[in-house]
């Protein structure tokens, strides 16, 4: 497991700490999902009694001083980070790609109040990092990794296993008290950026969402070798 302080080649920011413990926390994962809510039914499910213990929290999170980054290892040594940005006046979690050999990280997504870049991930994809089982990063466990990852998760095409695999997840590291419920409207809503199409063409997966790095039509989106980096990253 990752400890102590880090650095993510190409990004800027403060002191970068991977803190693991944070994923321990109940509180924690209730500010993390927060932008995969989208009602007010799904925000009650989510928070329950805890509204406002997760708001305190979450925002004591995001002053400090250092920046948790939390970090999925992939294939072939490929990295995926989860950092923090805790800006005073831009704060929110970016979703970076990195690989020893590769001069800077790649960033897939900004889970902040613009939304640029989700959805990154599809849902085969999020399954893959979850379950890779691959040593180094700052979690082993399945569940955490799920939910780590959900906020970037967008993909219309929803597997029969999505919501069992939710349910066991909130179950798990959550103390969510209707995590059946819950899990469905996740399911149902996805990520911050919302669900999007998936294609693939010579082994290269892009989406069609309107916020998305992954989406060759916007005029933000990856390079086609990015992409192409990216693509394989994920293959398990």
């Amino acid at each position: 497991m990752m400890i102590g302080m880090m650095e993510i080649p190409g990004y800027d920011g403060r002191p970068l700490v991977h803190q693991p413990e944070l994923l321990e926390e109940h509180l924690f994962w209730l500010g993390h999902l927060y932008s995969c809510a989208h009602d007010e039914d799904t925000e009650e499910l989510l928070f329950g009694a805890d509204y406002e213990a997760a708001e305190v929290y979450h925002r004591e999170l995001l002053e400090r001083a250092e920046w948790p980054v939390f970090t999925i290892p992939l294939a072939a040594g490929h990295l995926l980070h989860v950092v923090y940005r805790a800006w005073k006046d831009d704060p929110g979690v970016d979703y970076l790609l990195h690989h020893p050999s590769w001069e800077r990280a790649l960033l897939l997504a900004k889970d902040d109040g613009h939304f640029m870049g989700p959805p990154p991930l599809s849902w085969p994809e999020l399954f893959s990092a979850a379950d890779n089982g691959l040593p180094g990063g700052s979690t082993a466990d399945s569940h955490s990794r799920l939910l780590l990852l959900l906020p970037a998760l967008g993909d219309a095409s929803i597997p029969d296993s999505a919501t069992h695999r939710l349910v066991a997840a909130l179950s798990a590291v959550t103390a969510a008290e209707a995590p059946e419920e819950l899990a469905a409207a996740l399911v149902e809503g996805q990520g911050a950026g919302g669900a999007s199409r998936w294609t693939s063409k010579n082994g290269v997966r892009v989406d069609d969402g309107a916020y998305s790095y992954r989406n060759p039509s916007n005029a933000f989106a990856l390079t086609p070798e990015d992409l192409a980096r990216v693509s394989a990253a994920f293959m398990s």
